[in-house]
């Protein structure tokens, strides 16, 4: 059954009139209402489709959440709503917007209202669509600018691994986890061999290269969990957890050993390096993660007094 909208032809030149989608259905969800906006962006001419079931005439609606909707505005006799972020797309319309452009299909917000008879029943449903491309276009936008400027605060721009000080954040939740759960994690600290040697000998710009040649293999050595980072000028740092230090002893060793097999090449200058590790496994001992950091660098230290380019393990205080 359509609606008698002869005595309403006013109303229907301003319906015509709005910059938003406006469709009337019955409880049998045959279109009672299908304004400009949605004949222009559809396609769908209204002779077409008056009285027809809308989702029988319309094609990829999303049959079964809308009709949920639709019934919970009837039973409730209040607006339902639609956002964008939870839906973006509902009616698959192409979007035009210049100022959205990069978005394929046009992100809307929708409105459903009950409309009640004399006797106060739900006879039909309103439903509104409202195109909010631009908005969504620059609130996605903003989205990634802000998870990018958030990349750029715990990152280190040489080598891609986190920062000193987003790494120490790391380090002292996986500190806290261990103390409280009993968990197990291992530590890893490690620098370049005769560093200060490179830069003397093929200049700061080589040394960068040794730096990121370094971080490189690191990140091809570690697992997905693993928390790499860049301690501060040629030390690294490597948070293992669920790991103890016999296993990560094997990864120090793998790690070293692919760098002691690998050349580093910048302009016409071409060197091996090799690096030297420590390992500590956390200890319940530990009254900070500092404590850590400590047996772990001792460890590193240990290995460089013994001759360079190898692992020494500290498990206990």
């Amino acid at each position: 059954m359509t609606l008698d909208l002869s005595d309403f032809h006013w109303t229907m030149q301003l319906v015509d009139t709005l910059d938003a989608g406006l469709i009337v259905i019955d409880r049998d969800y045959q279109v009672c209402a299908w304004n400009s906006f949605m004949q222009n962006y559809s396609g769908v001419n209204a002779d077409k489709i008056m009285g027809q079931n809308l989702f029988e005439h319309y094609p990829n609606l999303p049959v079964k959440w809308l009709k949920a909707k639709i019934a919970s505005t009837e039973i409730l006799k209040t607006r339902g709503f639609s956002n964008w972020e939870d839906r973006p797309v509902i009616f698959e319309f192409q979007n035009f917007s210049p100022v959205s452009q990069g978005l394929e299909n046009m992100y809307q917000n929708m409105v459903i209202t009950p409309l009640k008879s004399p006797r106060g029943e739900v006879t039909h449903f309103a439903i509104m669509l409202q195109d909010v491309s631009d908005v969504a276009k620059s609130k996605m936008f903003l989205k990634r600018s802000n998870a990018k400027l958030a990349e750029i605060g715990r990152t280190d721009g040489l080598t891609g691994l986190y920062n000193r000080t987003h790494w120490e954040r790391c380090l002292i939740d996986v500190y806290q986890e261990c103390k409280t759960k009993g968990q197990v994690a291992t530590l890893v600290m490690f620098d370049i061999d005769h560093f200060k040697s490179v830069n003397d000998n093929f200049g700061h710009a080589f040394g960068d290269e040794v730096i990121r040649a370094a971080a490189e293999q690191l990140i091809h050595t570690a697992r997905g969990d693993d928390v790499c980072g860049r301690y501060g000028g040629e030390e690294f740092a490597v948070l293992l957890k669920e790991t103890t230090a016999e296993q990560a002893f094997y990864f120090s060793e793998r790690l070293r050993k692919r760098i002691e097999q690998s050349v580093v090449m910048c302009s016409e200058h071409e060197a091996s390096y090799t690096i030297s590790l420590g390992v500590c496994q956390f200890d319940s001992d530990y009254s900070s993660h500092i404590d850590w950091l400590k047996r772990a660098d001792k460890a590193l230290y240990q290995s460089k007094m013994a001759g360079r380019n190898q692992t020494s393990v500290v498990k206990t205080c």
